[in-house]
């Protein structure tokens, strides 16, 4: 099923992943037909509705100060290192916030349909986290997730760590990795819920660093443009190769240029091979 806009479009089956060829055909002529996004305009009155989203608001206070807490420390942080390239609170709410929490609702309609009866208590593990986005704005919004923070650079690990910290997320931890070594370490290997990725690499190669670190029957989310139909259609085998299909393309709504995104799903069918992941930089040199 792809959701995009309040729509519906019956391109993916709700109980059983479609094939990739049927998936594409279904896209390319929902695309031409139905799937016409149209770029937003956003005004300096843009921060003031994001701050009043239905997204921002649902979170309680408590939440939404730490936040503020987390947007304070990456701004300050940000002077000195290179997280980000917003320089601005709003836009920080708008580009960054606002799309992390658009997918916790893809994450848990995903899960509760295909992988458990709950998706109170989730293992998730924020691939190549950065700035920690969308880890540790998933780990605010919903507390009862154990979110680990995977990043491979020490001075981004120093922020993760010191913002987890300021913020008191007790549900975070911060694992210094690269993903394809922690993908064959066998206290993490198959052991997560679900494995996110934001802003990291193409899908192909995030298959093959996220979906090792997957438990059978579990989820991997990527979330990316507007548009990812060749993206998909080139990432086929790769996700096939890690035991995986894909399970559906969901539309949300985003502060992007076209006012749209896309989280990808994966549903992860069975064991991944143990010679995936590959050696650290190969999966980036030699995708599958």
């Amino acid at each position: 099923m792809l959701l995009c806009g309040g729509r519906r479009y019956n391109l993916l089956a709700s109980t059983t992943p479609l094939s990739f060829g049927t998936f594409i055909k279904h896209l390319a002529a929902s695309k031409s037909s139905k799937f016409s996004l149209t770029a937003k305009s956003f005004t300096a009155s843009a921060s003031s509705k994001v701050f009043s989203s239905s997204r921002f608001e649902a979170l309680n206070s408590r939440q939404k100060e730490q936040v503020h807490l987390y947007i304070d420390s990456l701004l300050e942080w940000n002077q000195k290192m290179n997280l980000t390239a917003v320089k601005e609170e709003s836009e920080v709410m708008e580009r960054h916030v606002e799309d992390s929490l658009s997918i916790i609702e893809p994450i848990r309609t995903s899960y509760l349909s295909h992988c458990g009866p709950s998706s109170e208590n989730l293992n998730l593990v924020d691939v190549g986290s950065g700035a920690g986005l969308p880890g540790v704005i998933l780990a605010i919004a919903s507390p009862g997730w154990k979110v680990t923070l995977l990043e491979s650079l020490n001075k981004r690990c120093s922020f993760l760590e010191h913002v987890v910290s300021q913020i008191g997320l007790s549900n975070v931890q911060v694992k210094r990795e690269r993903a394809e070594k922690l993908g064959q370490d066998v206290c993490f290997r198959e052991s997560f819920d679900v494995a996110v990725a934001r802003a990291v690499a193409e899908m192909r190669i995030l298959a093959e660093y996220c979906l090792p670190l997957v438990r059978t029957g579990g989820i991997f989310v990527a979330a990316k443009d507007h548009d990812p139909q060749e993206e998909v259609q080139r990432a086929e085998r790769a996700i096939q190769l890690m035991g995986a299909s894909l399970l559906q393309i969901r539309c949300v709504d985003s502060h992007s240029k076209h006012g749209q995104r896309t989280a990808i799903i994966c549903l992860k069918g069975k064991p991944t091979p143990k010679k995936y992941p590959r050696d650290p930089g190969t999966p980036a040199k030699i995708p599958l």
